[in-house]
């Protein structure tokens, strides 16, 4: 319990946190796009 009392009390614990969130979505982000990119139909490589 002492655990997340720092970790929702604390100027570190906040940052920790908000850091996790922070990676969370952007990991996300880079899953949309990719599986985003793996489905467009491949273009012509011809000018």
């Amino acid at each position: 319990m002492k655990a997340l009392t720092d970790l929702f009390s604390t100027d570190y614990g906040l940052m920790s946190v908000v850091g996790i969130a922070m990676m969370l979505i952007g990991i996300t982000a880079f899953v949309v796009v990719v599986r985003r990119k793996m489905n467009e139909p491949p273009r012509d490589p011809r000018p």
